[in-house]
């Protein structure tokens, strides 16, 4: 007789095994679940899973017996080898569920010194599966963390250059302003004339501070208005020249100018007219005494303007940042040396907005230039 007419005789029997088969891999599944959530090695839980199988085998192989389908020696063969099977699976488990084990517990540590801070931190794991999702999802979340704070230290090292440039800027001139108000009011002034001058000088300084800062500030915010109009940009060289040769001629420095007769460009002239003059006020500031600062306009290819003095020129590290606001090459910021370091970024947001370019061009001597789109 055949297994399938022995379990057709006994279909009562056949279905209270069948139920109670089902019961225990219900039950075992839930056991399995409560194991799982409590488990700290995820190879305890695949030799748990793995036992569990076989447990249920063993139980069909009972069941079958009962239900006279496997004969005595046959189920003492099934347990056999349902033993042996347990054996080798075991090993076979141990084997294989070791990079899986690893992985983990490189998953665990990176998620743990990343929580403690180490934004540094990468799992390195790099698999097809679930696993691998998640490795891959945490370094890339880490690398975006990790980008996020180097830009959050870098704007607080900016704001806080920025606090101590503006304190250092705005000091000196208050404090002369302070010292000459204070001798007026008492009356020991030997030159009045001579103190309200400078501290008319002073209030210039502080408000040619603040003139730039808000310039800055709508620059950076995108708030410019330029109205462009056409112009020569020859002719707003000579405006500068002649405006910054008191300046230069106080510093015993010629300027030199080199220009066709019209080069034509759409712009906003006080703008560009900004640009040029705090170009020249910077090659004037750093050449030395008895040395001529030169000023090229070319329209060949691009309207282009190059101003070069015969100073040291900018120091190699320092070009990087010459464009940044309250840099200079200078550290010690002493007013005679220069202004609060916002003349080349203000030449550079303007120059930019006009859909331009600036930069600045190796030694000999300070070699400042830009171009500006063909009108």
């Amino acid at each position: 007789m055949s297994w399938s007419d022995r379990v057709a005789e006994q279909p009562v029997a056949t279905a209270v095994a069948a139920i109670g088969l089902l019961a225990l891999a219900v039950l075992g599944g839930w056991a399995l679940r409560l194991r799982a959530r409590r488990t700290r090695s995820l190879r305890h839980l695949l030799l748990t899973l793995t036992f569990g199988s076989l447990l249920v085998g063993a139980g069909v192989a009972l069941a079958l017996a009962a239900l006279m389908v496997l004969e005595g020696d046959a189920v003492w063969t099934t347990l056999v080898v349902l033993a042996l099977t347990g054996l080798l699976a075991t090993v076979l488990v141990l084997v294989a569920s070791g990079p899986l084990s690893r992985d983990v517990r490189t998953l665990e540590s990176s998620v743990r010194r990343i929580e403690a801070g180490d934004l540094s931190a990468r799992t390195g794991v790099r698999r097809a599966d679930e696993l691998g999702h998640v490795a891959r999802a945490v370094d890339e979340l880490t690398e975006r963390l990790d980008a996020m704070e180097r830009d959050r230290m870098a704007m607080e090292e900016e704001r806080r250059a920025m606090l101590s440039s503006i304190s250092h800027d705005l000091r000196t001139p208050l404090s002369a302003l302070r010292a000459a108000v204070e001798a007026l009011a008492d009356g020991v002034a030997p030159d009045p004339d001579r103190y309200l001058r400078s501290m008319q000088r002073d209030v210039e300084v502080l408000s040619a501070l603040v003139d730039d800062l808000f310039l800055l500030a709508r620059i950076e915010a995108g708030r410019v208005d330029l109205d462009r109009v056409p112009l020569d940009l020859s002719e707003l060289v000579d405006e500068a020249v002649e405006a910054l040769a008191p300046a230069a001629a106080s510093h015993g420095v010629t300027i030199e100018r080199d220009a066709p007769r019209r080069v034509s460009v759409a712009g906003s002239p006080s703008a560009l007219g900004r640009v040029v003059r705090n170009l020249l006020d910077n090659a004037i500031q750093h050449a030395p005494p008895g040395s001529a600062v030169r000023i090229t306009v070319d329209g060949a290819r691009q309207p282009r303007v190059e101003v070069v003095d015969e100073g040291p020129g900018f120091p190699t590290e320092f070009r990087e940042h010459a464009f940044d606001r309250f840099t200079r090459a200078d550290p010690s910021r002493n007013r005679a040396t220069g202004g609060a370091g916002l003349g080349l970024a203000i030449a550079r947001g303007l120059v930019e907005a006009h859909g331009g370019r600036i930069w600045i061009n190796g030694p000999p001597g300070g070699r400042v230039a830009f171009e500006l789109p063909v009108a």
